[in-house]
């Protein structure tokens, strides 16, 4: 299996804790297409989940189980937009045609060009794709998570609620950390002055 070749060096990618580079783009929701840009999601989380493509076979069972998470990234003030290389109208037909896909009422975004993904380093040049990657900015469109990987594994989009959880909690619980597998009611920790830097 030959390696990827993905379009930018890391140097060049969106970093976590910088601000997100203001993008317009074209998706398809409620039955419609609509022209978005990040900064009209301001106030709000933002999740981006990159897929490889429309009508494939992992990609629908992750954007089903976003769907079925729906409300619960609404509940913590999170918006999903989920991001592939189709066009509005490959999206719509699939949208369409699939009962999986049909449970969506989040935007799908349409990058043909490979804009977007190619600011976030997802693109795989050679075959005008996306990797599988899943992106968390906070409300003041800050980058606060990145994931990703090949794409003949899904993801788990209850961890990346549980992230999304965790990110919500130490933005209003200012001085305190979540440990591993940190889910609401379990023990946060407090680091001293003196582990500054060390968390």
């Amino acid at each position: 299996m030959k390696p990827y070749k993905v379009s930018m060096l890391i140097r060049d990618m969106v970093r976590i804790n910088k601000p997100v580079p203001e993008m317009e783009f074209e998706a398809f929701q409620d039955n419609d297409t609509k022209k978005l840009n990040f900064s009209g999601f301001k106030g709000k989380w933002i999740v981006l989940v990159f897929y490889p493509a429309d009508f494939t076979f992992i990609c629908p069972t992750e954007l089903e189980e976003a769907a079925n998470l729906y409300k619960d990234f609404q509940a913590l003030g999170a918006e999903i937009l989920s991001v592939s290389t189709d066009t509005v109208f490959v999206h719509k037909a699939w949208h369409d045609s699939s009962p999986a896909i049909k449970k969506v009422n989040f935007p799908m975004v349409a990058d043909p060009t490979g804009k977007i993904c190619r600011e976030f380093g997802t693109y795989i040049e050679d075959e005008g794709l996306s990797l599988r990657a899943s992106f968390i900015i906070d409300p003041d469109g800050v980058l606060k998570s990145m994931e990703m990987h090949s794409n003949n594994v899904g993801r788990s989009v209850k961890e990346i609620l549980r992230k999304l959880t965790a990110l919500t909690y130490v933005r209003e619980n200012k001085g305190e950390v979540c440990p591993v597998n940190w889910e609401p009611g379990k023990k946060t920790l407090k680091p001293g002055l003196d582990l500054v830097g060390k968390i």
